[in-house]
């Protein structure tokens, strides 16, 4: 039997194999506030790896960074009513820029520092941008204005989880203004579409591109679209949204511009973020009962070196093999960069090093003791199969100037292996269904893990649409969204109003 480096299993309780694999690759840490995190060196890395590799792909389509304030005033939110509610419940707000002493020891804000306008810490930046926007946006000849901005966000959840759901977190916020509907629209999915490209080549997260019903639209939205993975558990992750706006924020806020024939009109808008929350869709994908499987491509380090040290003179002869080991993997290439590799010099005895990488989901360890050097060989050990069929650990020698020549295959190798197992599952998780009998029987108290279902929707509105919400909150179910290019699906029956259906829907439980 495998013995497992994590205390419990995806199995046993994958809620608690979740935190536990968060704490056992230092991924990150409670704050001692509630709701927020501290992120850890190895999560940061990670971090930084995706918003590297995305930030490229947004300057790609030709948008610019830039930087608006942490604060926003009230007064721009009360422009915007539908976006004010759908946020209100969540806000945390300032009132008060000075604090004094209590006379007993503690501090409480000064009741003559009341600020003449509360200020909201940014849930999101729709309001403050577009204020910009209306300075910045004069005639058509100004649009379209594309920019992107990387901050934080604070959104006062109830119920937190690390990574999934926190008060604060870390993202990427893209807004946009265009001259015509048409034009907006290309914009919003063209974003969508980094959004999947990114995911499933960076992140090796098979997702779900579509258009996310009436009642799950972004407030003020007129159109939200979303990328949807499963996890292991097969739980819904919405892991990145793309919203058409049309003129609502515009309107607001006052972002018109004279067109080609003097006239007045009023701007179309978008906006598109991804977040630290993908983080969190890597570990409940890739993750295993040994802890975490980072992607290459968005891994820290792919290639960590432990050398089996034991303080005898050998040592410093183990340390300089590694060390040109780390030098020659330097010089070569994996998935179109420099390979990233480690020279573990810390101190520990080199087995728990080990296993401390594999927790940490490292793409390849490698272990070079003094047999090692004196072969020119090195012990490969491979994250995505650390175990051969007798159940004791892959660890395999080669020689050194092989591993180094094949270092980049079998990283783009692991890339490709952890992307076609997800989407496997992915595509194994989705069951086709025809009425609403079948869904309560794939969700029913005895099922366990029952992925998503495909059914026919008629796109209902209004009571209709509030009808149908009521009805799957009874099973704990939420529609993920109408997958992108539907054609050919024939003439079915829509499973909640027996109206003609115009498309299908994915349905499941979400995180």
């Amino acid at each position: 039997m495998i013995k497992r480096a994590l205390p419990v299993t995806r199995e046993a309780d994958f809620s608690a194999w979740y935190q536990s694999v968060i704490t056992e690759a230092d991924l990150a840490e409670e704050s001692g506030v509630r709701g927020c995190m501290v992120i850890r060196p190895w999560g940061y890395g990670i971090w930084e790896r995706i918003q590297r590799l995305l930030d490229d792909r947004i300057k790609a389509t030709g948008h610019e960074n830039c930087y608006f304030p942490l604060f926003i005033p009230l007064s721009y939110f009360e422009k915007e009513a539908e976006h004010v509610e759908g946020f209100a419940k969540e806000m945390a707000v300032v009132t008060h820029h000075r604090l004094v002493s209590d006379g007993k020891g503690g501090l409480v804000p000064d009741p003559t520092a009341k600020l003449e306008e509360p200020l909201v810490v940014r849930p999101t930046s729709e309001t403050v941008i577009g204020m910009a926007f209306a300075r910045w946006v004069q005639s058509w000849r100004d649009l379209p204005v594309l920019i992107n901005q990387w901050a934080n966000v604070v959104r006062w959840e109830m119920r937190t989880r690390m990574f999934l759901r926190t008060s604060e977190f870390l993202w990427q916020e893209g807004h946009t203004a265009h001259a015509t509907e048409a034009e907006a629209r290309d914009e919003t999915l063209k974003m969508l579409e980094v959004y999947r490209s990114f995911a499933e080549d960076c992140v090796a997260l098979p997702v779900v591109a579509g258009e996310k019903p009436e009642n799950e639209r972004f407030p003020g939205a007129v159109a939200t679209y979303s990328i949807e993975a499963m996890m292991q558990d097969g739980k819904a992750l919405q892991a990145g949204t793309s919203h058409f706006l049309g003129t609502n924020f515009a309107s607001a806020q006052n972002i018109r511009f004279q067109n080609a024939a003097g006239e007045l009109e009023l701007a179309q808008t978008t906006s598109w973020g991804m977040s630290t929350r993908m983080i969190g869709g890597l570990i409940m994908v890739h993750g295993d009962d040994d802890g975490l499987r980072v992607p290459p491509r968005v891994a820290p380090w792919q290639v960590v070196i432990v050398p089996m040290l034991r303080d005898q003179p050998e040592d410093e002869a183990i340390i300089a093999y590694c060390k040109a080991l780390q030098a020659g993997l330097a010089k070569q290439s994996a998935l179109g960069e420099p390979v990233r590799a480690l020279l573990d010099l810390k101190f520990g005895k080199a087995a728990t090093k080990r296993w401390g990488w594999v927790k940490k989901g490292a793409p390849v360890v490698i272990e070079v003791g003094g047999r090692d050097v004196a072969g020119g060989n090195v012990s490969v050990i491979r994250r995505d199969r650390l175990y051969r069929e007798d159940g004791k650990l892959d660890s395999a020698v080669v020689a050194q100037g092989d591993f180094v020549g094949g270092a980049g295959a079998i990283l783009e190798a692991i890339q490709l292996s952890l992307y076609e197992e997800a989407h496997a599952r992915l595509r194994a998780n989705i069951a086709p269904i025809e009425d609403w009998a079948g869904v309560e029987a794939t969700f029913g108290a005895d099922t366990k893990n029952p992925g998503w279902v495909d059914v026919p929707w008629s796109k209902p509105t209004g009571a209709a649409l509030d009808a149908v919400v009521e009805r799957l909150k009874a099973l704990k179910l939420t529609i993920r969204n109408a997958p992108m290019g539907q054609t050919g699906k024939g003439a079915t029956t829509c499973i909640f109003t027996g109206a003609p259906a115009v498309e299908r829907v994915l349905i499941g439980r979400s995180y």
